[in-house]
């Protein structure tokens, strides 16, 4: 994020370990992370990684984001061309439903934890040090990925998720997802945040 600043970028994709795809190699959270940025970031950044609710919106804002980029969450919604076993796997998904693949090649990678994905899990924990990308290309390359989506066949292929799969619990359209979303957010925001708030009266302890 700090070259990318030095690089003159308008606004930063801050990325917590909880993120889908590539959560680089640091694994830190983004409780941590992204109070971070509001420490040494000078541009704008959103928070991405993880973010499924509107309770979570508040969190990232009070942070210090500028706002959040939700990639998951909105693959599960009526809109999104994924096929509908994928979907319904993420609905059925705990947090705890994904892999990090491929970290001895210090290229994690973040995928829903699939046989196929459990298989690459399981090779590479064998080989150890020995690992080798040739030994998994031909579960994890693209192509097998494409086909898997065609057949609506969730096991059939790596398919990116992040953590926020435990807080899916339904496949809305991206309106009412936005909706909910947003309402919750303001709620937090509005009700339960204020309501910890002193209002002229003794400061609570907590």
């Amino acid at each position: 994020a700090l070259s990318a600043e030095k690089y003159g970028v308008d606004i930063i994709s801050l990325d917590g370990f909880e993120c889908a795809g590539h959560p680089g190699e640091d694994d830190v959270g983004n409780f941590v992370l992204q109070a971070r940025g509001a420490k040494v970031l000078t541009r704008p950044y959103i928070c991405s990684g993880g973010v499924g609710d509107g309770k979570q919106i508040a969190a990232a804002l009070a942070l210090g984001a500028d706002g959040v980029n939700c990639g998951t969450r909105f693959c599960a919604t009526q809109e999104c061309n994924w096929p509908s076993s994928f979907k319904q796997r993420m609905v059925e998904a705990s947090e705890l439903d994904t892999v990090l693949m491929l970290r001895r090649l210090q290229n994690t990678c973040r995928v829903f934890r699939n046989k196929v994905a459990a298989e690459v899990e399981e090779i590479e924990s064998k080989a150890g040090d020995d690992f080798d990308f040739g030994m998994v290309v031909a579960l994890v390359n693209g192509k097998r990925g494409r086909e898997a989506e065609v057949m609506n066949d969730a096991d059939g292929g790596i398919w990116s998720a992040g953590q926020v799969v435990g807080l899916i619990d339904s496949i809305p359209t991206c309106q009412e997802l936005m909706d909910e979303m947003m309402t919750e957010a303001e709620e937090t925001v509005c009700v339960r945040l204020r309501s910890l708030v002193s209002m002229g009266g003794p400061r609570s302890r907590l």
